[in-house]
């Protein structure tokens, strides 16, 4: 009776531990955060303007209403309930510069207060959607 031989010697390959040399490339990209802006509605216009400068490509506006009652209004110096909220996908690194620039603001126009805040983001599907929100046109680089 003659011997079968196992396949399984040939199927088996040796698996290289990971150097330098093979390590999988990884994209580098700038991260993104969601910028959050409360402001009252007849300035909406102005601030949603004022954030596309920071190279916003991506806003949504949701229009709302404040819940305070009217004396937390008059407590807080608020005179308006009407409220839009401004959605922004912002590059990180610009993310310090366009909140500098909101605080100045909300300081210093009549009526212009408001609230801002980010939240990070922690991935993107795809790179031409990532490109799309960062306002980047350039494929992103992999690293050497």
């Amino acid at each position: 009776m003659a011997e079968k031989k196992s396949n399984t010697a040939k199927a088996s390959k040796k698996v290289k531990p990971l150097t330098k040399k093979n390590t999988p490339k990884k994209a580098t990209a700038e991260r993104l955060e969601l910028l959050v802006t409360i402001v009252n509605r007849n300035k909406a216009e102005y601030y949603t303007d004022l954030i596309q400068s920071f190279d916003v490509n991506l806003q949504a506006t949701v229009l709302s209403h404040g819940t305070a009652d009217a004396k937390m209004l008059v407590f807080l110096g608020l005179s308006e309930t009407e409220k839009t909220v401004i959605f922004s996908i912002i590059q990180e690194k610009k993310v310090n510069d366009a909140v500098a620039v909101l605080e100045e603001k909300f300081n210093t126009i009549k009526d212009g207060k408001g609230i801002a805040f980010t939240v990070p983001l922690t991935s993107v599907i795809g790179t031409l959607i990532y490109r799309f929100l960062s306002n980047n046109r350039t494929p992103v680089k992999e690293e050497k």
